[in-house]
């Protein structure tokens, strides 16, 4: 059993983490900034008045307070938490004497826009970054009106960096929304498939045994008074096809039921699904129903794919029971010729040349057939003979790797 991967590293942390992450590493980047590194001359950014006093420490400390408290509702309550998250900046700020919210001070609330947009709705994501935008311009707003220095530039940036976060969320929310479109339509299609080939197992199965009971029941009907021998016969052949048919019916369905959870594989004790090796064997019980197959075989014996030699004995199956149900004839001839990069059948009636289904195939056997050989990227025709009677050739390639 295989072990399941490990999510990646920001999968791994909560939203609240790395939110707490970002404004305390912003935070102890604003104090780095106020002190001469070595190799300076003078601090990148001189201290403000109020930043290494009493209030303004306690200033920072009630900024750093509301600021997890924003984190931890974020992602209960995202447009409250944000707005905690906007008023710590605001509160981180006042005391750092700058004329704008910086940047280190609204990287907390970058990431919570990146995460409202990619996990809330369009509208959420838009209400988040309108409040964000609107907090540094209100920060703004007032310093003017107090009569101090702006720094209109500087807010012109940390307002461009919220927005290019909020798009960033939005992007991550419209990938996860079409992988989760793309993968809703492969599950879809999936079953689709799935009952299309349910479809024609079934077909394949039981029009093939109707017709075998309705040839082998009315040549017991005619004959019971007079040759009772061959009544009894020919009610045996009926029994046989119905017990292979009931056969192949409980191999689906055990096939299908191993699928539930909780139910045991029912399969090991279901006979193996039909394959080429069986053809002689269908042959035997449709001549034996009153219609003459003569099998021939072309080239040595190759190993095959399991869906290469069921699709090829289903082929050969559904076009010998169109004979006996549809040509009118009391013989066909079936040619399996194996190459080493193909398989080649071909089925040959002498009959009326007519049937339920035209030669493109409209009707539910030829469509099976013809959907059988698109599955195997092979060819496949239908059609009336030349001389009269009706074709069935298909092609089916062969894997490199089974040659």
């Amino acid at each position: 059993m295989s072990a399941t991967p490990a999510p990646p590293l920001l999968e791994r942390r909560s939203p609240a983490t790395w939110m707490a992450l970002a404004w305390c590493a912003g935070s102890a980047l604003t104090f780095l900034l106020r002190f001469r590194l070595p190799g300076e001359s003078e601090p990148s950014v001189w201290p403000g008045v109020l930043l290494f006093r009493w209030d303004g420490m306690v200033t920072l400390v009630l900024a750093t307070a509301v600021t997890l408290a924003g984190c931890v509702r974020l992602e209960r309550r995202p447009l409250r938490g944000l707005t905690l998250l906007l008023a710590g900046s605001a509160l981180g700020s006042m005391p750092l004497s700058v004329g704008e919210i910086p940047l280190l001070q609204f990287l907390a609330v970058d990431v919570a826009l990146y995460f409202v947009a990619s996990s809330r709705p369009r509208r959420t994501g838009a209400v988040a970054l309108a409040l964000a935008l609107g907090t540094l311009a209100a920060y703004l707003a007032v310093r003017v009106l107090s009569g101090w220095p702006v720094g209109t530039s500087a807010e012109l940036t940390v307002a461009l960096t919220a927005v290019i976060a909020w798009l960033l969320g939005r992007a991550t929310h419209e990938s996860r929304a079409h992988a989760e479109q793309v993968r809703a339509q492969a599950a879809a299609q999936a079953v689709t498939a799935e009952r299309l080939r349910i479809a024609r197992e079934l077909h394949d199965m039981v029009a093939h045994t109707i017709g075998i009971v309705a040839l082998q029941s009315g040549a017991a009907r005619r004959v019971i008074d007079t040759r009772p021998e061959l009544a009894r016969d020919a009610l045996g052949a009926v029994e046989t096809a119905s017990r292979d048919t009931l056969s192949g019916l409980r191999r689906m369905l055990g096939a299908l039921r191993q699928a539930e959870p909780g139910k045991e594989p029912e399969a090991a004790s279901l006979d193996p699904s039909p394959g080429l090796a069986d053809v002689n064997r269908l042959a035997a019980r449709t001549t034996a129903a009153g219609v003459r197959v003569d099998v021939r075989w072309l080239g040595p014996p190759r190993p095959l794919p399991p869906e290469v030699d069921v699709s090829a004995y289903r082929i050969i199956q559904e076009a010998v029971t169109n004979v006996v149900r549809h040509a009118g004839t009391a013989s066909c001839r079936v040619t399996v010729e194996r190459q080493s990069k193909e398989l080649r059948i071909e089925v040959v009636d002498e009959g009326k040349g007519t049937g339920t289904a035209d030669s493109q195939g409209s009707g539910y056997g030829l469509l099976g057939m013809r959907e059988r050989v698109s599955l195997l990227h092979g060819e496949f025709s239908a059609r009336p003979g030349p001389r009269g009677g009706f074709r069935v050739a298909a092609r089916l390639p062969v894997p490199a790797g089974a040659r």
